[in-house]
């Protein structure tokens, strides 16, 4: 499996057990009151607002949190917000976007400078890695909720591009605006999804030893605990062995 989806599962395991889970909450209410404030407070009239909130339900974030960041939007709240997205390098060269919302863009640019500096990375230009991605929608189903062909049969006949399936699970790819079109086709084939969200998919990658690795966790984990910072996505490939050690 790529690097990238062993990263999303260090992640989800970490977060099971994680004190950062009202710092999660806040990050994905900040993305509903804004998704809200975009468009309709409705999420079947707004697919942007119906992933958000579909994240958040995926990692147990309570109704009465998710009610409440949308009513927040309707008040006003998150007006001020804007998206930013910085891109940098970290251990051994591994590309790094860093997605951002913030309501004080100096405040932001200047935590994640100090915090890739702090830790053995560089911030770059905008664009300095983004061609080592692209813009992908991304749905994860556990592994019982079938076997590789009938999941990808599922997976295409509701739209998708390509399917990854292994003993974790399975990770479904389709085009970026199909997303929202996707998922549902794919809910009433095989229900409920895990995971569903707009990601940066790698294009090509950089394998890292354990110790890059373990240099690149402690910058991904300082970048994430940023309050302002929504997603961190690197291009790492890693071996089992390595990521067995971490």
């Amino acid at each position: 499996m790529a690097g990238h989806s062993k990263w999303a599962n260090i992640q989800h395991r970490k977060g099971r057990q994680d004190a950062a889970r009202s710092k999660l909450f806040s990050k994905l209410s900040k993305e509903i009151t804004v998704a809200a404030k975009m468009g309709d407070p409705d999420p079947d009239k707004n697919p942007r607002l119906r992933l958000a909130v579909k994240e958040a339900k995926s990692n147990s974030v309570p109704k009465d949190v998710i009610d409440r960041a949308i009513k927040k939007s309707v008040a006003g709240e998150g007006d001020d917000y804007e998206e930013i997205r910085y891109e940098g390098y970290g251990p051994n060269g591994v590309a790094v976007i860093v997605e951002t919302m913030t309501d004080n863009r100096n405040r932001t640019a200047s935590t994640v400078r100090s915090t890739f500096s702090k830790n053995g990375g560089n911030l770059g230009e905008t664009g300095s890695v983004g061609f080592m991605f692209e813009r992908k929608g991304e749905v994860v189903y556990p592994a019982t909720v079938g076997d590789a062909d009938t999941v990808f049969e599922a997976a295409i006949e509701a739209g998708a591009e390509d399917v990854e399936s292994s003993d974790e699970g399975h990770i479904i790819w389709c085009a970026d605006t199909d997303l929202n079109e996707v998922s549902n086709a794919l809910e009433a084939a095989l229900g409920e999804t895990e995971s569903t969200k707009l990601v940066w998919k790698p294009t090509t990658t950089t394998e890292l030893g354990l110790e890059d690795m373990q240099k690149l966790m402690k910058l991904v984990d300082a970048l994430e605990d940023d309050d302002d910072v929504q997603r961190v996505t690197t291009n790492f490939e890693a071996t089992d062995e390595v990521m067995a050690q971490l």
